[in-house]
């Protein structure tokens, strides 16, 4: 179990970022569904409120609303863009910068909702709490499109530049301004406004998110004082003293042993000879 626990933490360890974030939505989206089974509902902490009085006193909802979904039809489809975004920005972008743009778009999304919500509520049919990715995920791809506009892409048999997708996203977007769903039209809008800043700001060497920098930075800093907190924890062949301690004996030798061709002889702690000491002695 041990072992299948420390698997699944390397993958995911080596999944690109915006990999990360759909292991995110989509374990959010799961974990929603048990928790409204026992009555307690993600949406009414981290979704995003339309009225401005409701954001002031949920002010982590402009952020955490791009990572909850209402049905699974709008996690699959976001998700699935998402992937597929994913592997053009690992092969071009740092993963920090893709998390900036994912994160700055869902940011830019949300306040374009409270704000049209606030200044116009009768305009457009705003009546509900946003939630879903779309907006972070139109930022990475505006991002694309107006970072390499002339790059080709091909669709079947058809090849042109990639600005033509974004230029088509957007104005297939706009008639949604009208429907059911202009509160996340709005939000898309603001996605695709992000994108196109950001892409247009990098050009010329500014980097519109270097504000979450500071952030990220310190995230990483508490990180990486517990990764060496445990590190100087006690340890047993290269585990846990607790985990060691779990296995049978045998295995605590091969562990041991194992540290040895490893390492060599002298790398073991005091504990490990003496445990290797008393073992050679049943």
């Amino acid at each position: 179990m041990s072992s299948l626990k420390q698997d699944i933490k390397t993958k995911f360890l080596h999944l690109h970022v915006l990999e990360k974030i759909i292991v995110l939505n989509t374990s959010l989206f799961f974990l929603g569904i048990i928790l409204n089974l026992l009555g307690i509902n993600l949406l009414d902490w981290f979704s995003l409120p339309y009225r401005f009085s409701e954001v002031l006193s949920h002010p982590w909802s402009i952020i955490t609303y791009g990572f909850l979904h209402h049905s699974l039809g709008h996690l699959f489809f976001n998700m699935l863009v998402l992937y597929f975004i994913a592997q053009s920005f690992a092969n071009l972008f740092k993963p920090r910068l893709s998390f900036k743009i994912y994160i700055l778009g869902v940011i830019f999304g949300g306040l374009a909702f409270v704000f049209v919500s606030m200044l116009i509520p009768d305009l457009l049919r705003i009546n509900g709490p946003l939630v879903g990715a779309s907006a972070g995920v139109r930022a990475c791809i505006l991002f694309l499109c107006v970072y390499w506009p002339n790059k080709p892409i091909g669709f079947f048999s058809f090849r042109f530049p990639l600005k033509y997708l974004g230029i088509a996203m957007v104005l297939l977007d706009l008639p949604g301004l009208m429907s059911l769903n202009s509160g996340g039209t709005v939000a898309h809008i603001g996605g695709y406004l992000s994108g196109f800043l950001y892409a247009k700001q990098l050009k010329i060497g500014k980097d519109l998110g270097s504000f979450l920098d500071v952030v990220l930075d310190y995230l990483k800093s508490v990180n990486k004082l517990k990764t060496v907190h445990k590190s100087k924890s006690p340890t047993m062949g290269g585990k846990q003293k607790k985990e060691f301690n779990a296995f049978p004996q045998q295995k605590q030798i091969d562990l041991i042993l194992d540290k040895i061709s490893k390492s060599g002889y002298d790398s073991l702690t005091q504990a490990e000879k003496d445990f290797l000491f008393r073992a050679g002695k049943k």
